[in-house]
């Protein structure tokens, strides 16, 4: 694939399953999430979020699809979370919304303002604005699974 180039930036967010206060450590939780992504060739740009959700910038190699390399992060992190004595599970799904060169600096602001931006927003309607704002269709009955 040497002739093969391109910029393939998404920020996905995902809760704990039923946004249940489970990361003790959020910053912990980052940096193993850094260490996941360099295994699989992901470029892990930005991590952040509170004790109920986690924001990621992902550059993503065009060989890995966006859906294998979420389930990496999740399913590496969730192990790893019981491996540390924790009761865990993400929700099901997530969301990934694709971000130009031009909005990178911006969302990895976003995502580095997550406490603070909590302060006022909840997740579910931090979530819900996000899902407007790309325009993605969406069935209220199954946004949190």
């Amino acid at each position: 694939m040497s002739h093969t180039h391109a910029s393939v930036l998404v920020h996905c967010v995902f809760s704990t399953k039923q946004r249940a206060n489970l990361i003790d450590d959020p910053e912990a939780l980052w940096r193993y999430l850094a260490v996941v992504a360099e295994d699989n060739k992901i470029t892990l740009l930005a991590a952040g979020g509170t004790t109920n959700h986690i924001h990621l910038l992902l550059a993503v190699p065009p060989v890995l699809p966006l859906a294998k390399a979420v389930q990496e992060l999740k399913g590496n992190s969730s192990r790893w979370l019981h491996e540390h004595g924790h009761q865990f599970a993400w929700q099901e799904g997530y969301g990934a919304f694709s971000v130009s060169q031009s909005q990178r600096q911006t969302v990895i602001d976003y995502i580095a303002n997550q406490a603070e931006h909590h302060k006022k927003w909840s997740f579910e309607q931090e979530f819900l604005t996000l899902l407007r704002k790309a325009n993605v269709e969406y069935d209220p009955r199954f946004v949190f699974g």
